[in-house]
């Protein structure tokens, strides 16, 4: 055997062995083989991707409002959410054991990570959501009796929601992203799938856990995109109304 079909050889093996792991069997078999542990950790990256989106919003809501309502609380409090979203995640999870006391592989620290950017995304959008209700209703509603307290969750931020519900939809797909990063630090979630298919991929690339990891991740995003828009419908049967 000559010296370059000597080298061939095993050039061709490793192109054959490609093949096999980029077939469509190879990523169904992969799934079935390990479909208990990648259900939980689909299971872990829902939990992951909502649970922090709604303490965002439940912390957005009263902070949105301030800004809306005071004048000068709005730009530094702008300033501040901009400056915390513009953080880079995988540093945002390193940096939060220390400065909450955490172990450093607390499971906290993402659902806490996540939340900060939550925050600091839908401020911004309840603030301009509350500010898009004309003036004319909200005099109209004072009018007829409403006390502020009643309000606000009966008149502004029904007419809000809309746009709230806009920001919510870009905050969890970004989570659903995001999520994704804190594999590599070793968090249960489907980037688990990303960090196996790296370490596979030693000699030869194998693309099965990585592409059912981006498969899963999108297909997410896709049912909470929808279920949110499901809610948006819901809340707002005036929309369909006006539109007829």
């Amino acid at each position: 055997m000559s010296t370059a079909a000597a080298y061939a050889v095993p050039d061709l093996a490793a192109h054959v062995v490609q093949a096999a792991s980029s077939s469509p069997w190879a990523f169904f078999s992969y799934f079935l083989d390990n479909r208990a542990r990648t259900l939980d950790w689909l299971w872990a990256h829902t939990w992951l991707s909502v649970v922090p989106v709604l303490v965002g919003l439940v912390l957005a809501l009263p902070l949105g409002w301030l800004a809306r309502r005071y004048s000068f609380v709005y730009p530094p409090m702008m300033s501040i959410t901009g400056v915390l979203y513009t953080v880079p995640s995988i540093a945002l999870f390193v940096l939060i054991p220390p400065l909450l006391g955490l172990d450093p592989l607390s499971p906290l620290q993402v659902p806490i990570a996540l939340s900060l950017y939550s925050t600091a995304l839908l401020v911004r959008v309840v603030a301009d959501g509350l500010a898009a209700v004309p003036q004319e209703t909200i005099q109209a509603a004072t009018a007829i009796g409403f006390r502020p307290v009643n309000r606000f969750f009966k008149v502004e931020l029904p007419i809000a929601v809309p746009v709230i519900t806009a920001g919510l939809r870009v905050a969890i797909v970004a989570n659903v992203s995001i999520v994704a990063v804190a594999g590599t630090i070793g968090m249960t979630n489907l980037g688990l799938l990303f960090d196996e298919g790296f370490k596979l991929s030693v000699d030869t690339p194998y693309y099965p856990p990585i592409v059912l990891g981006i498969v899963l991740c999108v297909l997410l995003a896709l049912l909470l995109d929808a279920f949110v828009v499901a809610l948006d419908r819901a809340l707002t049967p005036w929309r369909r109304a006006v539109g007829r």
